[in-house]
């Protein structure tokens, strides 16, 4: 059974959908996965995963920030994300399991900033906005690979904010989803539909977490 709670933080009310692992006896990690600048918890690759997860043994907590809880439109500066994550840091790491941080785009950035200060367990980064559409050079590369913990991505094939081949190399696992853009929808010509790009998200994230505990 889902549940939510509301959770005060130095941003504001952040706001935590629960998806615990079914049998919860068999829980191994918690994934604390929240939104970018742009959506909610209501993106597809969110909601996949909070589907799925559970039945492997992954408790998935959807966090909504601050900003989109108090029904503002445009999300804060980074240091105010960053601010709202740590507020709720503490009750996703409550049931006593290791902690996945994740995120998707401005939420990948927020896990990948703070991971090595909150102890998280390793960081899942969902179509992390590499750089700004159409400036390369504006790169946050230095975000990814500062995380200091086992990191995945997941990336789109046509990501406008930076596509797998894009990427430098380095200490994190990079997963790309062919056709896929910023939020990992496919286009109808595409040799893949859009539950098979779901599939590839999900099942990798299964994979991957088997490999933390």
């Amino acid at each position: 059974m889902t549940s939510s709670e509301i959770i005060e933080t130095d941003a504001g009310d952040a706001r935590i959908t629960w998806h615990p692992a079914h049998p919860a006896k068999k829980a191994r990690l918690v994934l604390a996965v929240s939104h970018g600048a742009g959506g909610g918890i209501e993106a597809r690759d969110l909601r996949g995963l909070a589907a799925v997860l559970p039945a492997h043994g992954v408790t998935v907590a959807l966090v909504e920030q601050p900003w989109r809880v108090a029904g503002k439109k445009v999300a804060p500066a980074p240091k105010t994300l960053d601010i709202g994550w740590r507020g709720i840091w503490a009750a996703v790491a409550k049931p006593g399991l290791p902690v996945v941080s994740g995120g998707r785009s401005a939420g990948a950035r927020v896990a990948c900033r703070t991971a090595a200060e909150l102890g998280a367990a390793a960081v899942l980064a969902l179509s992390f906005p590499l750089h700004p559409p159409g400036r390369p050079e504006k790169s946050r590369a230095d975000e990814l690979l500062g995380a200091g913990v086992p990191t995945l991505v997941v990336q789109g094939g046509n990501d406008p904010f930076g596509k797998p081949a894009e990427f430098p190399e380095g200490d994190f696992e990079l997963v790309e989803v062919p056709y896929g853009d910023h939020g990992f929808a496919v286009p109808k010509r595409a040799e893949i539909g859009q539950d098979q790009a779901l599939e590839i998200i999900t099942g990798r994230v299964v994979e991957w977490t088997r490999t933390l505990g």
